[in-house]
């Protein structure tokens, strides 16, 4: 039962931090880190333990595989070439400068376990990238970049840390162990999500119930990554595949009512969690820095190179990858970035996350021969990168965005596109009715081409540039106020006695679903 409180007060305190950082235009995943470690030092307070394997399987597959489901299939592979140098190449890059550095400054550590700290450090993350970069409006190309880069970096960070892991505490590896180790990591994992993909995919087509299709998503990331971590392959990789794949086609593998369903509870999931992920890394750090051992100045010394390896080392690789890509032949008639404020940008939004959490607290307890080293330094290390790309850049990545005054997408590209699709798709609409009208009431035809032709005229009014109400957000308006009378009437008739309960809430539904899409139609306008 005290376990169950705990839980409840930190949901409690990720709700009520979240929206007093929003009230003050605040970026939440800092203000949560810098709450965990104030309410660390009330004294009286149990210390907070996390479990790597509560991390890497119980928070990280929900996370990346909503992720994964709102990620775009074609911009994630028009833009491969990019998130493969970033999500592999950067990495690797990344995790042997830092691993070089900490073997330089801490003498009598094995370079393994140092690579191995590389790896823990290197992949920024998808929770991370995704709070900052859609809060402060990064355009679509750039966040598909780091989306994409932080969906695939985890699988490559972990196969790594598991490698130099091994090499430290069982002694020398060979390169044909290494070797098997990552194409058994992610060719597992890309057969595993295809499979997961598949199964799922047949399954939501067989149930029709909304409840069950929730069900059933809430299932997948966990048996996806459990089928493939059990074979020793990349659970993250999987699970990144599978909610690609099933993203895509969504649309045809549901009903209407299960993706709305679906999208308001994996909402809820993934802001609870992401929250609850950066408070416990507050929490964790007060618990942290008091089994510290190592000398201050050392620990100092150490913690700034590691962050300052991490942050220059992106730029320092992003430059030469942004021309390197230019090689490599692609198809398609879009040409490649040329701007010079794009790398720049991505360069600066390379915060650190949950990955790093469950890696850090993966790390062994001795080496081998029973050999020891500071792990509590290493861990401290891991979380003071998290902190410190939280606070030095994403705090700064707002201003940094207006500094390189980097051009925002057009809306009116988007509206006229729509507008189009929509006049199109209005046109095999009416095609489809007149196919299907026969000896059905005229009244009811006519009412279906007056709604056809109205979405097709709302699509191109969001291109008007005029102040003035149009005719939707005025339809939008008047039917609200009639949907709020309506609403009255019931609840009166209800207090009154002259309907029951089980009538006012059926009635009561079917307004709160046209009243949802009445918002949805006025966000949209």
């Amino acid at each position: 039962m005290p376990e169950l409180w705990e839980i409840v007060g930190l949901v409690a305190v990720v709700v009520a931090v979240s929206a007093l950082a929003g009230r003050f235009g605040l970026l939440t995943p800092i203000v949560l880190v810098v709450a965990g470690l104030a309410i660390s030092t009330v004294p009286g307070l149990p210390a907070f333990e996390l479990e790597p394997d509560l991390v890497l399987i119980g928070v990280l597959p929900p996370l990346l595989y909503v992720a994964a489901l709102e990620t775009s299939v074609p911009a994630f592979r028009f833009n491969l070439r990019p998130i493969l140098l970033l999500a592999v190449g950067l990495v690797l890059v990344t995790a042997f400068a830092v691993g070089f550095t900490v073997y330089a400054m801490v003498p009598g550590v094995p370079l393994a376990v140092c690579l191995a700290l590389g790896a823990v450090v290197a992949p920024p993350d998808a929770v991370a990238a995704t709070a900052v970069a859609r809060r402060i409006g990064l355009p679509r190309r750039i966040v598909t970049i780091l989306e994409g880069e932080s969906l695939i970096n985890d699988a490559t960070a972990l196969v790594m840390l598991r490698v130099s892991v091994a090499a430290a505490t069982a002694g020398a590896v060979t390169g044909g162990e290494i070797a098997w180790d990552a194409v058994l990591a992610a060719g597992g994992g890309l057969l595993f999500g295809v499979l997961g993909a598949m199964i799922f995919g047949f399954l939501h087509r067989m149930v029709t119930d909304p409840l069950m299709d929730n069900a059933l998503s809430l299932l997948t990331p966990f048996a996806v990554v459990g089928a493939a971590e059990a074979v020793h392959a990349s659970g993250v990789m999987a699970v990144v595949v599978t909610g690609l794949l099933l993203g895509h086609r969504l649309p045809t593998l549901m009903s209407a009512q299960s993706r709305l369903q679906m999208e308001a509870f994996w909402r809820m999931v993934q802001w609870l969690l992401e929250g609850l992920v950066f408070l416990l890394v507050g929490l964790q750090l007060r618990q942290i820095l008091e089994d510290l051992e190592t000398d201050g100045r050392t620990v100092a010394l150490v913690t700034a190179a590691v962050l300052g390896v991490v942050i220059l080392t992106r730029f320092v690789y992003i430059y030469p990858a942004l021309y390197l890509a230019r090689l490599v032949p692609r198809k398609g008639t879009q040409t490649p970035e040329r701007d010079v404020r794009v790398p720049t940008l991505i360069g600066w939004a390379g915060m650190r996350g949950v990955v790093t959490i469950a890696a850090a607290l993966a790390l062994p307890e001795t080496l081998a021969g029973d050999a020891t080293y500071p792990r509590e330094l290493f861990v401290w290390l891991a979380f003071a990168t998290i902190v410190g790309t939280l606070v030095i850049q994403g705090t700064t990545l707002p201003a940094f965005t207006r500094i390189l005054k980097l051009p925002a997408d057009d809306p009116k590209v988007d509206a006229l596109a729509e507008a189009a699709t929509q006049h199109a798709a209005s046109q095999a609409a009416r095609q489809r009715l007149e196919e299907n009208a026969e000896g059905v009431q005229a009244s009811v035809v006519d009412r279906l081409r007056v709604l056809t032709e109205q979405r097709s005229n709302v699509a191109w009014e969001r291109l008007g540039t005029s102040d003035q109400e149009t005719p939707s957000r005025a339809y939008v308006r008047l039917r609200r106020e009639m949907i709020d009378a309506e609403r009255e009437v019931f609840m009166q008739a209800r207090d009154s006695g002259r309907i029951s309960e089980e009538v006012l809430r059926r009635a009561q539904r079917e307004m709160d679903l046209e009243e949802s899409m009445l918002q949805r139609k006025l966000e949209s306008a």
